[in-house]
Order: structure tokens, then sequence, then C-alpha cells
């Protein structure tokens, strides 16, 4: 397996690229330089890495560290050393160009705005976790942030929120895609808890501001042990510059990583050095080569295929045709050919009419049959006196409230067995009070879910775990009272002492957690088993309905009626005006 060196002494795994590691420490400490020796390494293994550089440090990764020799070869687009301007409404197509091109880039946001750069990185983040999906394009990616909290903050401002979302995506769940997330931040204290307890792996360089080093204990209460913990925390206010914990329970092996190291010089530029009083400043002379020309055509076809994709541009197209097509005259009426379209119209009719006909008639010669058998059934009763006898037992006469006996669908009737007794036959159809043969595979569903639940369920609740519609689980449920092997408990549904016994331990329980969701996504259609999955993966937060629609490529008719759908079965709930959530019920 190929290895990455770190420092003396530490050595990663190159699966690291598709981890997810944060690196804390305060300001001039070297937590740039740790993530610069990280992100040369993996360069230099092939990997891919897409940096973000919010500040315009980076650049020098293109040059080695005395600025004579070429660095690596990683394209840079914006910022004042950008090989390529960066348009802020460009995010989907830059993801694209990484994702589809496999191109290592740094994204240099210095000379955006807070909102542009909010702009820019939701489109930028949505589309590299949608295009990853596709099976062709999972493979490894670094995704690098340098100061992470501007991207993941722990309050997001308005117009933040979707992009802080796009972020924690990535960081849960884009490990399946291949891509691993290493974020960067002198201010842990204001970096998202919900991201950051997510890393794999911890870095801490010296750390001396109370509220930093508390942020720190949200993950290492998750991850870490207290022993470790104090020892860690103990040591951050007066760590050497480039000293650093790395800090990995469970990873790369059982054994997992908590070791201080003194990490080894960046071959690169280091771009991002503070100036010193009277220092001249080094200007590279040499620079890693990009081919641009051969990028630029991969960009213009990247450019016209989001083009053919894009929702608003067909939008316009459509209008445009319209508005020539309502411009052209009007062309001549041609009887004839009115004459034979209402004819083929006509012998269509005819042909789904004769159909239709013929399978009517089958089905009712079907039916007439097993009438037959039924009446050969009765009559055999009728004629056997020790069967009206045993008949008589198995069906005393009950009140009139008590008379209704569950319907059976016709198909399930059976006629006598050759070789059995008539009495065994009788014991078959008529089932005692409680026996499972009484209950349609619908009811028994429906027990079942209730009886797991000793503290009641809800109606809706009941849907979102069995996949009935409401009108399917109410006449389940009502049977099943009629029967006593329900009741209500307030605005619940619990299983009755006779309704537990009448499941027995036959029955096979129904799912729970990550084995439900599954288990519902079998159950559907695949236009609402699509839109449900995308959401799952998207976990709960809030979803736009036109995200869905980009994410499935269903139009928006198609869309709101499987929308419609799952949230008539209660396995998704409306949030906003244009948004939707995975029902809390099926986590």
């Amino acid at each position: 397996m190929k290895i990455i060196n770190i420092a003396k002494g530490l050595s990663l795994p190159i699966d690291v690229v598709t981890q997810v590691v944060a690196i804390l420490a305060k300001r001039r400490a070297g937590k740039s330089y740790t993530m610069r020796r990280i992100t040369e390494q993996l360069l230099g293994a092939g990997e891919q890495v897409v940096m973000v550089d919010p500040k315009g440090d980076q650049w020098g990764i293109r040059s080695s560290a005395d600025g004579k020799k070429p660095g690596y070869s990683v394209l840079i687009l914006g910022g004042e050393h950008g090989d390529l301007p960066l348009e802020v409404s460009g995010g989907e197509l830059v993801a694209r160009l990484v994702v589809e091109q496999r191109v290592s880039v740094l994204l240099d946001l210095s000379q955006f705005r807070k909102h542009e750069v909010a702009t820019f990185m939701t489109a930028f983040l949505e589309n590299l976790y949608r295009l990853k999906a596709k099976e062709q394009y999972r493979t490894p990616v670094m995704l690098v942030v340098d100061e992470a909290d501007a991207i993941a903050p722990q309050k997001p401002q308005k117009g933040e929120e979707r992009m802080l979302g796009a972020i924690e995506d990535i960081v849960r769940r884009g490990g399946q895609r291949g891509i691993g997330c290493m974020l960067v931040t002198q201010r842990s204290a204001v970096l998202n808890k919900n991201v950051l307890t997510q890393a794999q792996m911890l870095v801490v360089l010296r750390t001396i501001a109370p509220q930093d080093i508390a942020a720190m204990k949200a993950w290492i209460d998750v991850h870490g042990t207290d022993e470790e913990g104090k020892t860690l925390i103990s040591s951050l206010p007066s760590l050497p510059i480039g000293d650093a914990w790395f800090w990995s329970p469970g990873w790369p092996d059982e054994d997992g990583i908590f070791k201080r190291v003194h990490v080894s010089p960046i071959t690169t530029f280091d771009s991002g050095a503070t100036p010193k009083p009277g220092q001249k400043r080094i200007v590279p002379k040499n620079l890693a080569d990009v081919d641009l020309d051969a990028l630029k055509e991969q960009m213009a076809a990247t450019i016209e295929k989001a083009k053919s994709e894009d929702p608003k541009l067909l939008r316009k197209r459509i209008g445009e045709l319209e508005a020539e097509l309502k411009k052209k005259p009007a062309g001549k009426v041609d009887p004839d050919a009115i004459k034979r379209a209402v004819d083929k119209a006509v012998l269509d009719k005819e042909r789904e009419y004769d159909k239709e006909r013929s399978e009517f008639i089958r089905q009712t010669g079907n039916f007439l049959k097993i009438l037959e058998d039924i009446g050969r059934i009765i009559a055999t009763i009728l004629k056997d006196e020790k069967l009206r006898t045993l008949l008589a037992k198995k069906m005393p006469i009950r009140p009139q409230a008590e008379v209704r006996q569950p319907i059976r669908p016709v198909a399930e009737v059976r006629p006598p067995i050759r070789g059995l007794r008539p009495d065994v036959i009788v014991h078959d159809e008529v089932a005692e009070p409680g026996n499972l043969g009484s209950m349609g595979p619908g009811e028994k569903k429906i027990l079942a879910a209730i009886a797991q639940h000793d503290e009641g369920i809800t109606r809706e609740h009941l849907s979102v775990l069995t996949g009935y519609k409401t009108t399917s689980r109410n006449e389940y449920t009502r049977k099943l009272k009629a029967r006593g092997y329900v009741d209500f408990s307030g605005d619940k549904l619990v299983a009755t002492q006779e309704g537990i016994e009448a499941l027995g331990g036959d029955y096979e329980p129904l799912p729970t957690g990550a084995a439900l969701q599954e288990h519902v996504l079998r159950t559907l259609p695949e236009g609402e088993r699509k839109i449900l999955a995308y959401m799952l993966e998207c976990g709960e937060r809030e979803i736009e309905r036109e995200e869905i629609s980009e994410a499935t490529n269903y139009k928006t008719t198609s869309r709101n009626e499987y929308l419609r759908r799952l949230i008539a079965r209660k396995l998704v709930v409306v949030a906003g005006k244009s948004t939707v959530k995975v029902s809390d019920k099926l986590y």
C-alpha cells in the first residue's frame, strides 16, 4: 500500500485521501504548513486535490520552496495569480470540470465578497457531491478547505444555510463517493460542530484560546478517551511552532494514531508566510506548467454540456421556439388528413374495447367457476352430519354486534382435498380466534407494526412503517379493532393482549433505522423510490424541490406527482414554501 510521509516517525496510508481531517491551531502555529505538507504528498502520489483558498495564500504550490524550480501542476482559478478568472456564477461549471476532467484545482476566492463566496461555494459543493454519485466518477479526490469556518460556520448568516448543508453532506457521506475533506481553521470555536465532530482524524497545533480548546472537546467527547484528551489539551498552549498532535482512533487500524510529531518541511513555495521586517520577499521564477489550451477545450465542452442540461436555458429555448411558431402563417386545412386521423382514432378505440371485452368475459368465466366450487363445498357440508355438528361448535351463535366475520378473498377458497378427513378440512377453513390464519397479510403486517411499539403508534407512523396508503391502513385497523386485537390510547393505536397472543412468535418484526429505510425503498415504485433515495442521502435537512429535479432528472410535473404520493404515504413532509424533507419517522 502507498504511504505519504508527514513527519519523522509518522506516515499515513494513501487512503487518507478519502478521509475527513480537521487541522486546528492558532494563527502562525503551522496549520497551513501542515495542510500544505499533506497536500504535497497526495499530489506527489498522483491523487487529485481541490484546494479552496479564501485568502489567496496557496498559489505557491506551483513552485519549489526556493522559487527556482517548478512545483505541482495545479490549475489556479481566480485571484491575483490565477491561470483563468473565477466567476461568481461558475460554481456548477467548475464542479463539472473537477469531476468530469479529474483536474487538480486551486480555487482562489480572495477577490470575492462574502455573499459571493456563499453563492459560488453553494453551487460548487452541491454539484460536486451530486456528480460524484455517478459510478463512472467515483474516483478519490481530497477537498482541502482553508479557513473552513468561512465555509462551515457555526452560526450561518442569511444566504449561507445551503452552503453549510452542502459541506455537511460531503463531510458526512462524501467518502462513499470518493470525496475526502481537509478542514483547516484557526478558530475552531466558530467551525460548525456538526462538521467538526465528523472528522476521522484530528490534527492540533498550538492553541491558547479557552473557547477554541472547548470546541476541540466536542470532537474528543465523540471519538477519544478522557486520558488522551487531557494529555493533548494540557500540552497545547506550549507546543513549539510546527509541532502537531495527530489523533485518529480506530484508523488506519484498530490501534489508531495518537502521536505528537514535528511536521517535515514543505517542498513548495510558502506563499502564505508572514513577511518579516527587513526581509526581501522572494518571487518564484519558475512555476509548473499547466496545459491551458487543453483545459480551455475541456471547459468549452463542459460549458456546452451544462447549457444543454440547464432547465432555465431549456425553458428559454422552448419559449423562443413557441414564439417563432406563432409567427408562422397557419397552413390550409386538409379534409382527407382529418378523416384519416378520425378513422385511425375510431379503429384504435374499437381494438381497445374488444380487448377489454375479452378480458371481462375471461374473468367472468373464472368467477363463475369459483362460485361452482363454493357451491360444491357447501353441499358437502350440508350432506354430512358430522361436518354440520363440528361447524356448529366452531362457529357458536354470537350477539348481533359480533356476528360479522372477515370476508376472505375468493382466491383463498379451496375445494376439499382428496384423502383428508372432512373434519380436518373444516378445521383448516374455520380458524379459531387468535389464529393467524384468520387474518390477511395486510392485517398481520399492521398488527406486527403496532405490537412493536409498547407505548402505541400513530396512524401516520403506521403508514410510514408499512407503506400502506391511508385508505388501506384504516381498513386493516378497523378489522383488527373489530376482532379486539387493537385499541386506541389517545391518538395512538396499541395492541391488546389478544392481539399479541394472535401474533404468537412466528411473525417477522418490521425493521428500524437504516434497515427500515431500505425496506421502505424496496416497496416503492421507481419514481418515488428514486426521489426518496436522494432525499435520504441529503439527511434531515430541508431540500428545495428544484434541487430534487436536478438530482433525479425528473420534470416538474413528474417530480411534484411523486412527491405528492410520498407525502400521502407520510414518508415526506412539507417543510417550507418550496422545500420538503424526509419524515423523522424514517430515522
